[in-house]
This record gives C-alpha cells, sequence and structure tokens, in this order.
C-alpha cells in the first residue's frame, strides 16, 4: 500500500512499487492510496495542512487512513500480508496508521514524527530511509524516529544515504531486502 508525499497525488509512488514488485519475485498487489484532501498550495493531494501546518488534524487522518488500510484485509491478501510504504507527509501518516496495525511491515521515506506520537511497543518492523542531505525534511527527523520506534519488541532499521528529498536507487535495494524478509513464505524458499 503507497502513501504519496505532500503535493503529489496516488499514482506518485506507483513507479517505483512496480519496479519493487518486479525486483522481489512474490506475487503483489499495488494499491496506492489517494489523500483526502486537495493542497491548498498548488496542485497535488495532502493528508493534512502542512504549510502551515494543522497538527490538530492528524489525529483524525490517521484515524481516516487505518480505516481505509484495515478495509483492504481479505482473505485473499491479510493485513499480515500487507506492507505500507510511504513518502515524507505519507511517510509519517505510514508510521502513524501502521505501528497500530498488524502489518507485515512499514517503510518509511524522508519521513518524520508527528508532534506528541508515541511508537507503541507492539507494533510490525520498520525500514526508515532518509537522505543525509534532505532539506524538506532534516536527516534528524530519521533519528528521532529510530529512537522513538527502538523502544519496540520488532526491528526498526535505518539506512541513510548521501541525497536529499528523494529515493535513490540505493534506497530501493535496501526496500527490497525488506520486502523479501517481511513476505516470503517459508514454504515459498524450498
Amino acid at each position: 500500500v503507497l502513501l504519496q508525499g505532500w503535493g503529489a497525488d496516488a499514482d506518485d509512488l506507483m513507479p517505483l512499487g512496480q519496479v519493487l514488485a518486479e525486483a522481489i519475485g512474490t506475487p503483489l498487489e499495488l494499491v496506492a492510496l489517494q489523500a483526502p484532501q486537495v493542497q491548498t498550495q498548488g496542485s497535488g493531494r495532502q493528508w493534512y495542512d502542512l504549510f502551515p501546518a494543522d497538527w490538530t488534524a492528524v489525529p483524525e487522518a490517521v484515524e481516516r487512513l487505518k480505516q481505509r488500510i484495515n478495509n483492504l484485509g481479505s482473505t485473499e491478501i491479510p493485513l499480515d500480508a500487507t506492507v505500507l510504504l510511504g513518502f515524507s507527509q505519507g511517510g509519517a501518516m505510514a508510521l502513524a496508521a501502521g505501528c497500530d496495525l498488524p502489518l507485515a511491515g512499514l517503510i518509511a521515506c524522508s519521513a518524520y514524527p508527528h508532534p506528541h506520537w508515541q511508537a507503541p511497543v507492539m507494533r510490525p518492523p520498520v525500514l526508515l530511509l532518509h537522505g543525509r542531505h534532505d532539506e524538506v525534511v532534516p536527516h534528524s527527523a530519521a533519528l528521532t524516529l529510530k529512537q522513538e520506534l527502538g523502544q519496540s519488541n520488532q526491528a526498526c532499521d535505518l539506512f541513510s544515504f548521501d541525497n536529499g528529498h528523494a529515493i535513490p536507487v540505493e534506497a530501493q535495494a535496501e526496500m527490497k531486502k525488506a520486502l523479501k524478509r517481511w513476505l516470503d513464505q517459508p514454504a515459498q524458499s524450498a
């Protein structure tokens, strides 16, 4: 399940999802969820107002996203076989909503913690990816997330790269490893 960043639309991460799906060899169904609000400063969508930030809107936005993800779960593809991947504002939303759901894993690219957010002790494994030269969401946000998520019983890996607010090829390699680890079933490895 793909969650776009502020100012993009649902299709923004679909090419990345297709590359990842082809690379890991595990059959995947890709779903890109559209952020519910039209961005107020140009084109694209947003999960909540960001400039200026309306942090009071975050709890409702997170609850709505959890409902949408729960509605995706089925007997064919249960939530524990689902990975949530978000970029920037979508990464913040992926962590805020996904840590409370029984997912296979979470990938947050150039993400940040919402104010007053606390990661639950019981949560899915997380892969954080962040550019050391990110001028939109500082790399320090990833370090804060790593520390907050480190209080859990699950893994939280941070992959930092020499780039800005982007998802470079070397970050995609880390995503592929995580997806294979989280989605490969023991019967398939025989």
